[in-house]
């Protein structure tokens, strides 16, 4: 009877251990998925996947927007072979990737993006901890309700990569009928889901979760942040200029009735929020308002990226910043909220920026423009552009 009894009990731990389908205990044989082994080798391993559901996030990192798509590995893994698949333009040379790097922070050192008809009318902002943001809309001017949405809008997009079903365009049908046709997605979705069939909204349930597994908290604001009760208190790791450039930064400055600063900080950290620094939802356009094609205005832009990464750790920027593209280095735009002009019709301008109804002026002294630039530095981690996790599972 103790035999038999040890033996149920190793049947169960068995069963247990090789069948859960959030585990990836279960080995899977090479003939299963024979078209996803002779497409990716060694690039993509089903047996070995990354780790998307369950990476470090710091203690401090409480804001969230991904409950409802929670990252699950083997979704997250088909987003990432989704994120880099030229298949899903209509004459097959552009993918997400094309205009998210992911040696620049998934952004792009061009002004404006090359699409299959032509090229983006904004500039490509960076992929930099989307999950972990309030502010849930995408694209520069929130026209996309949420991160699903928003990933397959380029797609049916015809500049960008084609599938409008306008214009003479094929439609997203057509996209999903074309995929449909390809071995290693017919693998990949019943690995995923547990059935072949594709759908828009499984694309954009495993490219939202791709996109917002990707994370950095690795840099030497994080190390500071990590040993200080708060935002606002010194970080030991820092030199005393990067932490005036914080206390600039967090704290909110004090403004005579002509708009001019007459003491405290820069009050950057209103709209751009530690220690995530995503933007406040509530924000309204920062008072740049033109457009990369120079023909009229855009007073609609008002989200932003995170402003971790801005740079790599080797001091070069990760692409020009803005919607437009215009400013291309920290002292640039640090300058630009030392004197905000208010444009003519630009009616949706942040307030902040106008105090008693006046564009701001920060009056900056070089110092302090260093100090905030210093910090901004910071916020910049090394693991995004090197890990394996995110990069292109196509061969060479």
């Amino acid at each position: 009877m103790k035999k038999l009894h040890f033996i149920m009990s190793m049947c169960c731990v068995i069963t247990l251990f090789s069948c859960n389908e959030d585990d990836n205990y279960e080995t899977i044989s090479t003939d299963t998925y024979p078209n996803v082994t002779n497409t990716f080798g060694t690039n993509l391993d089903l047996n070995n996947l990354y780790n998307y559901a369950n990476q470090n996030i710091p203690s401090y990192i409480t804001k969230d927007n991904s409950t409802e798509n929670t990252i699950n590995d083997k979704i997250a893994t088909l987003g990432r072979v989704l994120f880099y698949d030229k298949n899903l333009s209509s004459n097959n040379t552009i993918a997400c990737a094309s205009c998210h790097k992911q040696e620049f922070a998934f952004s792009d050192t061009s002004v404006s993006s090359v699409g299959v008809n032509g090229s983006t009318g904004r500039h490509s902002m960076r992929l930099i901890n989307t999950r972990f943001a309030t502010e849930t809309r995408f694209f520069w001017d929130e026209r996309a309700l949420n991160l699903e949405q928003q990933t397959t809008m380029p797609i049916k997009d015809h500049g960008e990569m084609g599938y409008s079903g306008l214009n003479g365009d094929l439609s997203f049908d057509d996209l999903l009928i074309k995929l449909g046709a390809i071995n290693y997605y017919k693998e990949l979705f019943k690995f995923s889901y547990g059935t072949e069939e594709i759908s828009e909204v499984k694309i954009q349930k495993a490219l939202a979760q791709f996109i917002r597994s990707i994370q950095s908290f690795d840099s030497k604001y994080d190390t500071g942040r990590a040993n200080a009760p708060n935002d606002g208190a010194p970080f030991n790791n820092f030199t005393a200029q990067e932490n005036q450039g914080k206390n600039l930064f967090l704290a909110p400055p004090v403004f005579n009735s002509a708009g001019s600063r007459t003491g405290g900080g820069l009050g950057c950290a209103g709209c751009h929020r530690a220690p995530e620094f995503d933007i406040d939802p509530a924000s309204k356009n920062n008072g740049i308002i033109g457009t990369i094609a120079q023909t009229g205005i855009d007073v609609t832009n008002t989200k932003a990226p995170s402003l971790r990464n801005l740079m790599r750790m080797d001091g070069v920027l990760n692409g020009p910043m803005m919607h437009t593209g215009g400013i291309t280095t920290l002292q640039a735009a640090v300058g630009h909220y030392g004197t905000i002009n208010i444009a003519p019709g630009n009616n949706n301008l942040d307030p902040r920026l106008t105090p008693n109804g006046i564009g701001q002026q920060l009056n900056l002294t070089q110092a302090e423009v260093n100090a905030v630039i210093a910090f901004l530095k910071t916020l910049s981690g090394t693991d995004v552009y090197t890990n394996m996790k995110w990069s292109n599972p196509f061969p060479n």
